[in-house]
């Protein structure tokens, strides 16, 4: 539809590729960039066009996606040498969809309108590979409303909510406290499985015993299933991630003198992980470590 924005994305990786793939077929122009070239290929056999720079992707896209590891990735694509900054105008709107420390998200919303007169929407996600194939994700969003009421109509295409949670940096805020209930529900789990498995009780039946009732969650019938059966392959998230991610809510918590034992308890336990060569494991493998194995 020549309506359309047209829109560009970096970092076709684990949930960046869905997520292309449905706003290709969503009938949006789409331009991809990714630091491994060769991941690409599904999104561009589907009509997607190939930037060789971040840049070249800014000069020609009306929105800028952008879904990377970290505050340093997300910083070297905005701001270093051939990056979204350098291609970039008034006018052009970036939607970070990475989860990085929020101090970050409000200095490069600052940079980028002050410097070149865009908007930044800190967007992180919540719902895994399967929420960005199913486009069923939830997006917590932070910046100025007519940057993100701009953005709500491609939103509709990747998740089921799209809210607004205050200005710039309040989405990766919100995605903190997101990643303490589950950073911390993953050694529960892995407990409870443990406990099954050593007492008796048929470990791969609780998450359909315990379903409905109070100790349900989506954590538990999905990772609580994998634990139990020991399917780690393919990876649903990693280690280093969740630990990064709890790592940052501490550091708020710091700045704010907010007590959070829960989180540094379970960060302890994936930084144990990390040491023990595990960090680009799912943190199902909790149950592994409860059960003496590396």
């Amino acid at each position: 539809m020549s309506d359309q924005p047209r829109l560009g994305f970096i970092g076709v990786g684990l949930m960046g590729q869905p997520m292309c793939l449905r706003l290709l077929a969503a009938g949006y122009v789409l331009t991809v960039w990714n630091r491994s070239r060769d991941k690409l290929a599904p999104v561009t056999a589907k009509g997607a066009r190939a930037a060789d720079s971040p840049a070249a992707l800014a000069r020609v896209a009306d929105i800028i996606l952008m879904c990377v590891t970290d505050q340093q990735a997300a910083e070297s694509v905005l701001f270093g040498p051939e990056g979204v900054a350098a291609g970039g105008a008034p006018g052009k709107l970036v939607v970070d969809f990475s989860s990085i420390a929020p101090d970050s998200a409000r200095a490069f919303a600052h940079q980028l309108q002050r410097d070149h007169g865009m908007g930044l929407v800190d967007a992180p996600v919540s719902g895994g590979t399967v929420g960005a194939e199913q486009g069923t994700l939830a997006i917590m969003a932070g910046g100025r409303t007519e940057d993100i009421e701009r953005v709500r109509p491609v939103m509709a295409h990747l998740a089921q909510r799209f809210t607004r949670m205050g200005d710039a940096g309040a989405g990766q805020v919100t995605k903190l406290c997101n990643q303490i209930i589950v950073g911390c529900l993953f050694p529960v789990i892995a407990e409870a499985v443990r406990l099954a498995e050593v007492a008796g009780v048929d470990a791969n039946a609780l998450p359909q015993a315990l379903k409905g009732g109070f100790a349900d969650s989506l954590p538990l019938q999905v990772f609580g299933a994998r634990m139990a059966a020991r399917q780690f392959d393919p990876p649903l998230g990693a280690v280093s991630v969740m630990l990064k991610d709890l790592e940052n809510a501490a550091a708020v918590a710091k700045a704010h003198s907010v007590p959070l034992p829960m989180t540094h308890t379970a960060a302890e336990l994936y930084r144990l992980l990390v040491a023990q060569g595990r960090a680009g494991e799912e943190p199902s493998v909790l149950v592994d470590l409860l059960a003496g194995k590396r």
